[in-house]
């Protein structure tokens, strides 16, 4: 029976919580700049999803 390599899977589960950090602190940036916009741009979302909860404004026109 072939033994375990530890030392693989202990490599993969840092890269995992290294990627998740990146992530995150990745979506708190785009939060500070002021919003989501680069998930907005991303295929299959909707542009008037409500997702978060709240209405959307209609677009203000100069008068």
């Amino acid at each position: 029976m072939a033994k375990p390599n530890y030392s693989f899977e202990k490599r993969q589960r840092e890269l995992a919580k290294k990627r998740k950090k990146e992530d995150k602190l990745r979506e708190k940036a785009d939060r500070k700049v002021g919003g989501n916009e680069s998930s907005s741009d991303a295929p299959g979302t909707d542009a008037g999803d409500n997702s978060n909860g709240h209405t959307p404004l209609p677009p203000v026109t100069p008068s």
